[in-house]
This record gives structure tokens, sequence and C-alpha cells, in this order.
């Protein structure tokens, strides 16, 4: 059963309900009576693993053990 979170619009009064999805709204503040209306947060995303960033999921068609070697050989002269 999700919870959702309400808010007073009189006294500013902020409470959660947990309610099943067919549920009506509640309608009134159990402190003063008042009207309370639904308060919609937004949901954090996270992202976990490798693959979100260009530079994860882009590999390199030489092995970085094949470019150091090439390095090594144009420093000493060698082709």
């Amino acid at each position: 059963m999700p919870t959702y979170e309400y808010e007073c619009s009189q006294c500013d009064f902020r409470f959660e309900r947990k309610q099943r999805f067919e549920e009506e709204p509640i309608a009134m503040c159990p402190k003063c009576q008042g009207k309370a209306r639904r308060v919609i947060n937004s949901v954090p995303i996270i992202f976990k693993g490798s693959g979100f960033y260009v530079t994860d999921s882009r590999k390199s068609s030489v092995p970085e053990v094949a470019k150091e070697g090439a390095r090594r050989k144009k420093k000493r002269g060698e082709k």
C-alpha cells in the first residue's frame, strides 16, 4: 500500500496516510478540519553500475596496453 503525503491549506499541517490506489484522497485535515490536498513530490533517480556515461559505454578498439607499447616505441625511434 502506498503512502501519500497531504497538506492542509489553512494551517499548513503536513501528514501522511497509507491508502489503497482505489481509495479517494483525504479531503479534511485531522488537526483543524480544513481542506487538505495531496502533495506530489519528485522522486530522485539514482544510476548504479557502468554504462551510463559516454566513457563507460564505449570501448576502445585498441587495448590500452597496445597504446602504451606504441608510445614507448615512438620515444625510442623504433617503428
